[in-house]
C-alpha cells in the first residue's frame, strides 16, 4: 500500500469502557478502519485524562478508574480519511475527534512480515 507524504491524522479521543456492538469501541474502530484497508491504525491507553466534563480518570492505584483515556490514532491520505468520518461518526456517541494534517516521512521498511 502507498501512503502519500501529505496525509492525514485523525486522532479519536474515547473511554475504555465505551463499547459498540458488544464490543469495546477501541477494538470496533481499529476493525473497521482494517476491513475498509487504511493505512494503520495505533490505540494508546493513558494513564490520566480528564475532558468536557472536568471528570478526573486515573490509573493509580489507590484510585483505581474503570475507564481510563483511549487514544486511537489512524494516518492515511486525506481522502480516505474524510471517508472514514461517516463511518466513525455512527461508531462514536461522545468523545472528542481532531484531525490534522501530517507528512509522512517513512511508511514500512520494506521487509515482508
Amino acid at each position: 500500500m502507498h501512503l502519500p507524504h501529505d496525509a492525514a491524522l485523525l486522532r479519536v479521543f474515547i473511554g475504555e469502557s465505551d463499547r459498540f456492538e458488544g464490543r469495546p469501541l477501541y477494538e470496533a474502530i481499529v476493525l473497521k478502519a482494517r476491513e475498509l484497508s487504511m493505512a494503520g491504525a495505533t490505540v494508546l491507553r493513558g494513564p490520566l485524562s480528564f475532558g468536557r466534563s472536568s471528570r478526573m480518570h486515573s490509573a493509580k492505584v489507590l484510585r483505581l478508574s474503570d475507564n481510563l483515556p483511549i487514544v486511537i490514532e489512524i494516518v492515511d491520505s486525506q481522502e480516505r480519511i474524510d471517508q472514514f468520518l461517516p463511518v466513525l461518526d455512527a461508531m462514536i456517541g461522545s468523545g472528542l475527534v481532531t484531525l490534522e494534517k501530517v507528512q509522512v516521512i517513512r511508511y514500512g521498511d520494506g521487509a515482508t512480515a
